[in-house]
């Protein structure tokens, strides 16, 4: 039946979506446990950066190659080999990841940032192919997409969770000092230190299920290629690749006046022909073109909460959580990742195309990144530490936060998805550029300046 066949689609548009950054999400939440393997330490994060950041060559071409040369490049060609590349990455990553090698008179884990530049750039180019490609599904799928987007961070972390990684027990440790007292004998210092549990299972097994993560994302693209190419166009409303292609550029603005996509296909046909349009179809693309300032302010805003929500911000959650304790992190990373897909659900339930209410809800989320940020260069002693009520304010800003940029991100996709096929393109490439200057901004100030100072769970008492 139609409805059986939706539920179907609509299953398979969020595996798709939840391939997209599996791999690099997941290396993140498995960060407490790896640094502890690594001869890199807690600088491997700063290693990663910029290894995501170099991965950004990959989108940067393809949207090159789309520009001069549309057509040469197949779009489903392309998602199969980052797909594939995605999930041998993964498994090799989880049967080399400890290996390393001298490199300049240093050891380094080479096997493991090798594959992760590879995985990075696989998950980058997913920006530019993924949502484009489902520009031939309707609307209510691209939402869907968003949804297994936004599960690609919450996933893992869940299985980090229950994997108990990061989760911490404060000891009593003795260290005996080198100075002689007075009296002959030697100073002895009592101090607090984190002794970290060892985790349920080991973290081959969770990059085992990063690569079944990612044979899912494949499996699903394959049905949804085909299901895209064989769902009845009369009923589901499907854009057919003659109407939009690669170089169709802006012009694809057809919509009805209430703003949804107009489900008949243009046919402009050949100059000779009848291709006469029905007034009320040339009123509704009178009514539902954007301007030029209203384009640039859409793709302002994916500039902008991409910064925020893949650069600046990430950078920053241990500093701004961890002063109030090690379940106020945990609680408001995994509470965060939640955010996202729920913005996701209520924006296919309730979606608000008013750029002038997307403008809002950006700038009440940037507000509560900047609360997050400052409590981070407050740092080890940000505000209301120790008490309950910091704790709640702190994990509460970091859900909304979360939660009002991703329901901003979801609705400007849908948005420039109605638009056209390359409008997609240059959404993604507005994501991972916003994506670079955040992280780029924020790298210096964390790893050369030591901008932030790191709270410590077991000693957060602070002199007044």
């Amino acid at each position: 039946s139609l409805s059986s066949m939706a539920v179907l689609v609509h299953l398979l548009a969020c595996a798709f979506g939840l391939g997209s950054w599996v791999a690099i999400n997941g290396l993140w939440v498995e960060l407490p446990l790896i640094v502890n393997e690594l001869p890199e330490g807690w600088y491997l994060p700063s290693y990663l950066t910029v290894i995501i950041q170099l991965a950004n060559v990959g989108p940067l071409l393809v949207s090159l190659i789309y520009k001069f040369s549309p057509g040469r490049l197949k779009e489903i060609a392309i998602i199969y080999i980052i797909v594939s590349v995605g999930t041998v990455s993964c498994f090799l990553l989880a049967l080399f990841w400890k290996e390393t090698s001298v490199v300049m008179g240093r050891l380094h884990s080479t096997a493991f940032l090798i594959i992760t530049f590879f995985l990075s750039l696989v998950d980058c180019t997913s920006s530019v192919t993924f949502l484009p490609f489902m520009m031939q599904l309707p609307a209510k799928y691209v939402t869907t997409y968003f949804i297994g987007e936004g599960l690609s961070g919450f996933v893992p972390g869940l299985v980090a969770l229950g994997q108990g990684v990061g989760i911490a027990k404060c000891v009593n440790v003795t260290k005996q000092q080198d100075n002689i007292t007075e009296e002959g004998t030697l100073d002895v210092l009592h101090t607090l230190q984190p002794e970290y549990l060892p985790p349920t299972f080991s973290t081959e097994v969770f990059f085992f299920f990063l690569t079944a993560m990612m044979v899912v994302c494949l499996s699903a693209f394959v049905f949804l290629n085909r299901v895209s190419r064989t769902f009845e166009l009369s009923t589901e409303n499907l854009v057919t690749d003659s109407v939009v292609t690669i170089s169709s550029g802006l012009d694809n603005r057809v919509m009805e006046a209430t703003g949804e996509a107009d489900p008949r296909p243009v046919n402009l046909g050949d100059p000779g022909e009848n291709n006469e349009i029905s007034p009320g179809t040339r009123s509704a693309m009178i009514k539902a073109s954007h301007s030029v300032y209203e384009f640039a302010f859409i793709y302002f805003l994916v500039l902008w909460v991409n910064a925020l929500t893949n650069g600046l911000l990430p950078s920053v959650q241990t500093y701004s959580c961890m002063p109030y304790g090690n379940m106020a992190y945990h609680l408001s990373a995994t509470l965060g990742s939640m955010a996202n897909p729920v913005a996701c659900v209520i924006a296919m339930f309730l979606p608000r195309r008013s750029l002038v209410l997307l403008g809002v809800l950006c700038l009440a989320g940037t507000g509560f990144g900047a609360y997050n940020m400052a409590m981070a260069a407050l740092s080890p002693c940000p505000l209301l530490q120790g008490t309950t009520v910091g704790v709640a304010v702190i994990i509460l800003s970091w859900v909304l936060f979360a939660g009002t940029l991703s329901y901003v991100k979801v609705m400007v996709g849908v948005i420039l998805r109605d638009e056209s096929h390359s409008a997609l393109v240059w959404c993604g490439v507005a994501v991972q550029t916003g994506s670079m200057v955040g992280a780029l901004v924020m790298f210096p100030l964390v790893n050369v300046f030591y901008v932030f100072k790191a709270g410590d769970i077991c000693n957060t008492k602070c002199s007044s």
